[in-house]
């Protein structure tokens, strides 16, 4: 992936030898995020086949060891590097295709963004540029609403984020009438110094939400659901993001389950290379079909519950049924040793 990237790519990368690497090691993260998953099923799809090609696999059997018990170091293995990659999406890990895609673009891991206009909490908030590396936004504008009635504006050439909110060092806070009335008091326009606004509303979440990102980190996603949950914002995407995150990597788990349960027990009495080639194939239009579904929840088109829980409950069903009945057959095996 990084090489054909490297060849498609080449007039764009950035000159520098120092940001050239940079761009290669993102994107060789971004492609072990992409295919270690698939790449577990394809590295037991070869053992499995090798066993089997060498009459290993038999000579466990005959040694009296059940289906489920030549599975276990698999299955084992499987779950602590599943577990690791997706530990790994709460770091930066999962944001490596973004940084990539940066420093292509602008040769910077970051780029400010410009004309925010987003609400929270009743108000409403313009930031000119944002820009996320310095936790520094221009230009901002606030107006706050209450009950459909303009109650306040604050503007601010500059704020920054320290402690969990946006501090406007030098402010202008402005006031209408709460009534129009001759006698009522006129606009009322006050400066206001390290006045703090937007609480936990980190500028990674601001920027991502706004610009609606998908490729949230585990905290971030997490971050953002505790803050904007009720905001009347949609939320699909993070909430897309953290199911991806979370659930369809173990699809592999599933896959090699499935596969094993179908696996020949010697090489004479079934072709292998059409066993290895329906067992590849099978995989890559599983993982292709749940590629496409996490693609259109990504993109609003399908609910994140539909598009990607769904599929990974019916695989896992699947899956829980001939896990099910090797162990139970494991356990009859058992039983009829001890009687003997």
């Amino acid at each position: 992936m990084l090489g054909f990237d490297m060849m498609n790519n080449g007039d764009e990368l950035p000159k520098s030898a120092n940001l050239l690497i940079v761009y290669g090691t993102y994107q060789w993260l971004y492609a072990i995020d992409m295919m270690l998953p698939i790449s577990l099923v394809f590295a037991f799809i070869a053992t499995v086949v090798g066993l089997v090609r060498s009459n290993a696999l038999t000579s466990y059997y005959a040694l009296g060891y059940s289906r489920f018990k030549v599975l276990f170091p698999v299955f084992f293995t499987t779950i602590i590097v599943l577990i690791l990659y997706i530990a790994a999406h709460a770091t930066s890990f999962a944001r490596a295709h973004e940084y990539a895609e940066n420093l292509r673009a602008s040769s910077t891991v970051l780029v400010s963004t410009d004309n925010l206009f987003f609400t929270h909490e009743g108000s409403y908030i313009y930031f000119g540029t944002l820009n996320p590396l310095t936790q520094h936004a221009f230009q901002i504008r606030i107006f706050t609403f209450k009950e459909g009635q303009l109650v306040e504006t604050i503007q601010a050439k500059e704020a920054y984020y320290s402690g969990h909110y946006w501090i406007m060092s030098d402010a202008v806070v402005i006031r209408p009438p709460t009534r129009l009335d001759l006698n009522a008091r006129g606009v009322v326009t006050v400066r206001g110094h390290d006045i703090r606004v937007l609480k936990d509303f980190r500028p990674k979440i601001l920027d991502q939400i706004v610009e609606g990102k998908v490729n949230y980190t585990i905290i971030d996603a997490l971050d953002a659901l505790a803050l904007l949950n009720g905001q009347n914002i949609d939320l699909s995407k993070v909430k897309s993001s953290l199911y991806r995150n979370f659930a369809s990597p173990w699809f592999a788990l599933m896959m090699i389950i499935m596969i094993y349960s179908h696996v020949p027990i010697a090489s004479r009495f079934t072709n292998l290379s059409l066993y290895s080639f329906g067992a590849i194939l099978l995989t890559l239009i599983v993982w292709g079909v749940l590629f496409m579904l996490g693609e259109l929840a990504n993109n609003g088109t399908l609910s994140p519950i539909f598009g990607i829980i769904v599929p990974i409950v019916v695989l896992g069903s699947i899956s829980f049924v001939y896990l099910s009945q090797f162990w139970i057959k494991s356990r009859i095996n058992l039983l009829q040793k001890k009687r003997v």
